[in-house]
């Protein structure tokens, strides 16, 4: 609970009353390894803070593979935040790739922070920024650099997440085949 109500303190300031208003909304959720946050095809149904654990943002392209775009990690919000604000249809999934825990948030409880608390709308804005800027700044690159250099940045951007996550879905993240990994990773040994 603490790491969550300093996360949020740092895009904003609210007062004892109200972060306790704010936990007094949350749940918390366990995921097992694999299990979904939130489906392609559903329309998203809370948003969540990662306590314990990975996970990753993933779809299918047009040939039926899996691609993953992204991961969060502790200590970050986990949320296909304007599907969930619009109640739209999700393109894509939310999975854990390890085990996790998360406090989480309905639409209504969602809602109904954001109508008690002034200030809650800025203080979302600045952490939906802060989580925008983070996807960009760590997918950006990938896209023009050779596999070595992307898994060498992949290691530079997510440090702790080479031994938690499998092989497969680092692959897929910069764009290779898991035995083209398999090679890099030996070579750079």
């Amino acid at each position: 609970m603490e790491e969550f109500i300093n996360y949020i303190l740092q895009f904003g300031n609210l007062n004892k009353q109200q972060t306790d208003f704010i936990v007094g909304k949350a749940k918390t959720l366990e995921l097992h390894k694999e299990d979904y946050f939130s489906e392609a095809g559903k329309i998203p149904r809370q948003v969540g803070f990662l306590l314990e654990g990975v996970v990753r943002f993933c779809y299918y392209n047009n040939k039926g593979e899996e691609i993953t775009q992204y991961f969060i990690d502790e200590n970050n919000f986990v949320s296909d935040q304007q599907r969930f604000e619009a109640q739209v249809v999700a393109s894509e999934y939310i999975q854990a790739v390890t085990d996790c825990k998360l406090l989480v948030f309905s639409k209504k409880d969602w809602d109904e922070i954001g109508n008690t608390i002034v200030g809650w709308d800025a203080i979302t804005g600045l952490i939906l920024k802060n989580c925008l800027l983070k996807t960009i700044e760590r997918r950006s690159p990938l896209v023009s650099e050779d596999a070595t250099t992307r898994y060498l940045s992949f290691i530079e951007h997510f440090p702790g997440l080479v031994t938690r996550i499998p092989l497969s879905h680092i692959a897929s993240y910069i764009g290779i085949t898991q035995q083209s990994l398999s090679r890099i990773r030996k070579n750079i040994r």
